[in-house]
């Protein structure tokens, strides 16, 4: 009777156990994405996702919505819906999640970052620490850096080497104000939508223009849809940011927090490595397409400098003077 008493409260105490084990790590979490598997960004997250499987050994199981499926197309909806758990985790970008993370317009800054370099010293030191502390403020956890590459101008109508040739072009930008700013400082006429909306406004003629990594010009085939000019001015760059609900990072256990982790910092580092590796090839692709690239001379791009000013006179209050200033002397300071 003992030996009987003593197995049913082992069994009862082993269902109790697989209950909570089962109520604490869902059967699958979904992950969050702008763009799908051709382009780098799907493909960190597709990285991170593969890496958590194996290094969990299937405990811990993701799934990727792209096309910003999980908030109906707004990329810019996607912050809130992790924040507020409705997406479990994401790879995003500091542009889209900038309305709620201020702090984050600090790599829209244009011109901020002149090289590769400038994206790793802020990422990498003081600068990135106080945005990731940012961004858990607001209820989400930050793992890892990723990167979407620096934004160059194309458009239909012309040749774009200095900040008059931007006057009245209609140009499509994201859904951040800082964009904006930008695009009407230097005379153009900027327009905001989706990514979604974007292609098929190009297609009609709604708009002139448009600002994008070369991967993503390269794989949407923008050069479809008119764009014959393209700029290369690297006036900002886009880091990505491998993320979790605190929500949901709560439930994990601190070893599979430590998993999530690596694996988001491994997926990072892979995926940056291999998106620079590819641009002297994606460019290469974009000319033999018969798009006309412009690179500028140091004088033209210190006229965009020049011209861009007033952005940071009414944006640097607002990201924070010290994380600006954080941000500018690494990039000083950076190894060239």
């Amino acid at each position: 009777m003992l030996k009987r008493r003593t197995f049913m409260a082992a069994a009862a105490a082993t269902l109790l156990f697989s209950s909570v084990a089962s109520a604490e790590y869902k059967a699958e979490y979904t992950v969050s994405t702008v763009l799908p598997s051709a382009f780098p960004w799907g493909q960190a997250a597709d990285k991170w996702v593969e890496l958590v499987k194996e290094r969990s050994e299937g405990r811990i199981n993701m799934k990727i919505y792209s096309n910003s499926q999980l908030v109906s197309g707004d990329q810019t909806k996607e912050f809130s819906a992790m924040r507020s758990g409705l997406i479990d985790m994401a790879v995003g970008s500091t542009i889209n999640w900038s309305p709620q993370v201020p702090e984050l317009n600090l790599f829209s800054l244009p011109f901020l970052m002149p090289d590769y370099a400038a994206i790793d010293a802020i990422t990498q030191g003081e600068a990135g620490k106080a945005v990731f502390a940012a961004i858990e403020k607001r209820g989400v956890t930050p793992l890892a850096w990723g990167e979407n590459g620096f934004r160059e101008l194309s458009n239909s109508k012309h040749e774009v080497k200095q900040p008059s040739d931007l006057e009245g072009l209609k140009v499509r930008v994201v859904g951040s104000p800082l964009f904006q700013d930008t695009f009407t400082a230097l005379g153009a006429n900027p327009t905001q939508m989706s990514w979604a909306d974007a292609k098929p406004a190009l297609t009609t003629g709604a708009v002139d223009g448009q600002e994008n990594p070369l991967s993503v010009f390269d794989v949407a085939r923008i050069d479809q849809v008119g764009q014959t000019y393209l700029t290369q001015w690297h006036y900002m760059a886009d880091p990505l940011v491998f993320a979790v609900s605190n929500r949901v990072w709560s439930q994990f256990s601190p070893e599979d927090q430590a998993l999530l982790k690596q694996a988001a910092i491994d997926a990072g580092k892979w995926e940056i490595e291999k998106s620079r590796a590819e641009l002297d090839e994606t460019l290469a692709k974009i000319k033999e397409r018969g798009v006309q690239v412009t690179d500028l001379t140091p004088e033209q791009h210190a006229a965009f400098v020049e011209a861009t000013q007033s952005v940071y006179e009414k944006w640097t209050p607002r990201i924070g003077e010290e994380l600006v200033k954080q941000a500018q002397d690494a990039i000083a300071n950076r190894p060239q």
